[in-house]
């Protein structure tokens, strides 16, 4: 048996079995599971860095979501509170780099 031990999508033990091979999971409690969120995070980060794939960004964007809702946060309360940071600060559409500020 080859050892991962990391966080993988709900159906992957499924897409693993239509593949005629067997896997072991458990669940995670709570703790946990934000623990293994935040090492798939800089995982994903990772491989949208070295790849620049649209796909990978898409991981990351859902472990975000994931994080969110372990904070019990919902999809919509998390683009509400998104939303509101843009509206009240901005977003990064402008490409703006900030050289400095002087007294």
């Amino acid at each position: 048996m080859i050892i991962y031990n990391k966080l993988v999508r709900d159906r992957i033990p499924e897409i693993i079995a239509a593949s005629g091979k067997t896997c072991e999971t458990v669940v995670l409690d709570l703790v946990e599971y934000r623990t293994h969120l935040q090492t798939k995070l800089r995982e994903e980060l990772a491989e949208y860095e070295e790849s620049g794939t649209i796909e990978e960004l898409v991981d990351v964007v859902e472990i975000i979501r994931a994080l969110a809702e372990s904070e019990g946060v919902s999809p919509q309360q998390f683009e509400t509170m998104r939303l509101g940071k843009a509206e009240a600060r901005g977003a990064f559409r402008k490409r703006l780099l900030l050289i400095g500020v002087s007294e």
